[in-house]
């Protein structure tokens, strides 16, 4: 049997929607696939040379595909987007399902059985509930010790790593609030303009002295999350919300959140035949398990595997984009490989922006496929922990 030659993946789009905060935020009633859409028909118009029906297939994150994101969402949003027949297939790494998804879709490319896909991520923490609606162990997690770590909540892992890598509430409390400077001084500065999509949010109340419904539309194009008035006085008095005696709070911990995010990737062929211009080449991705109960320390093993797929070092990456599910984790990898803090969220992170679990890794490739060409840089990585006990790490080259 010939064997396939491997070849490139560009990214020849990158957008994202706004991340809403989950419960009484932008999107508390806008449905996931519909955030999705929108994500889908942006990126599109960013290669108008590209015809649509060239689109093979959809790999879409999801963390919880159930409700209003289940029924295959990935399959759901391209119809809804298109006007034409095009695959589609939803995919589940918990907070690594974007990456996973782009990923995949990459693949695909290098090893020539595809041309054209989309890759994503959406998710609705407002509609479908952290665990979904009907979460169901198997018993057999709670029958043996190696595997009970899976049946933590994530705050308890975010303690234990707390005490396994000494990372001190202060310390916690110092990293969310540089968080949220971040990403102000980053919405200022106008730096997210280039990846996000606004999206226009129609909102309808009863008007019970008329008995007619009024509606008001309105258009958000900033993330929800970053707070002006955060200081280290008002997160110092936040009381720990996972152990009595814990240093995890609300406060350095990463927001439930809603969003969406889509990527174009390409074979040179399609590049060529289309005039498309590449933003970006995917160039190496790697999943690690690691113990459930300590699940935030996943990247400490996936990114150095990432790393050695792709022939780079630590230094080679100018901009990591390293999800801020807790502060403690976050610290505990940033120390233990030795990264330069400069270049680890330098726009904020999860704790100020958002987490919307599986849209994150998509909506971050589109941060960190802008960020490398406005700063003229030349590797980034998206990389977090996961859930159950995993890690993953993904590397983009600007072009």
């Amino acid at each position: 049997m010939a064997q396939k030659q491997v070849q490139d993946a560009y990214i020849v789009a990158a957008t994202r929607t706004p991340i809403g905060r989950s419960g009484r935020g932008y999107f508390k009633n806008t449905r996931p696939d519909d955030l999705l859409v929108a994500a889908i028909k942006s990126a599109m118009l960013q290669v108008p040379t590209l015809d649509p029906k060239a689109i093979e297939d959809a790999i879409i994150g999801c963390s919880f595909p159930e409700g209003e994101q289940g029924m295959n969402m990935a399959r759901i949003a391209v119809g809804l987007a298109f006007d034409h027949p095009v695959g589609g297939v939803t995919v589940n790494r918990f907070c690594a399902s974007g990456i996973t998804a782009l990923q995949m879709a990459a693949d695909r490319i290098r090893v020539g059985e595809a041309d054209v896909l989309i890759a994503g991520g959406a998710e609705s923490m407002s509609l479908v509930p952290m665990g979904g609606n009907k979460p169901s162990f198997n018993a057999e997690v709670f029958a043996r010790d190696e595997d009970v770590g899976i049946a933590y909540g994530m705050g308890l892992t975010a303690e234990k790593v707390a005490q396994q890598w000494k990372v001190s509430r202060e310390a916690q409390d110092a990293f969310a609030l540089e968080s949220h400077l971040r990403a102000i001084k980053a919405q200022k500065a106008g730096e997210f303009s280039d990846e996000i999509t606004p999206i226009e949010i129609v909102e309808r109340s009863p008007n019970l002295a008329t008995g007619e419904v009024v509606e008001k539309r309105r258009t958000v194009s900033l993330d929800e999350g970053p707070r002006p008035d955060t200081s280290l006085e008002g997160l110092a008095k936040l009381k720990p919300v996972f152990a009595a005696r814990g240093s995890v709070t609300a406060g350095n911990s990463s927001q439930t959140s809603d969003g969406a995010g889509a990527l174009i990737v390409a074979s040179e062929k399609a590049v060529k035949q289309f005039g498309l211009t590449p933003l970006a080449r995917f160039v190496s991705y790697a999943a690690r398990g690691v113990p459930p109960e300590i699940m935030g320390i996943g990247p400490i093993e996936a990114i150095p595997a990432a790393l050695r797929y792709a022939g780079l070092k630590s230094d080679d990456i100018g901009w990591y984009e390293l999800n801020e599910a807790f502060a403690a984790q976050s610290l505990a990898v940033i120390n233990t490989l030795g990264l330069n803090p400069a270049n680890v969220n330098p726009m904020g992170g999860a704790i100020a922006l958002g987490h919307p679990l599986g849209a994150t890794g998509a909506i971050r490739a589109a941060t960190v496929v802008h960020a490398l060409r406005r700063h003229k840089l030349k590797y980034g990585m998206v990389t977090m922990c996961v859930g159950t006990g995993q890690g993953a790490s993904g590397i983009i080259e600007a072009l």
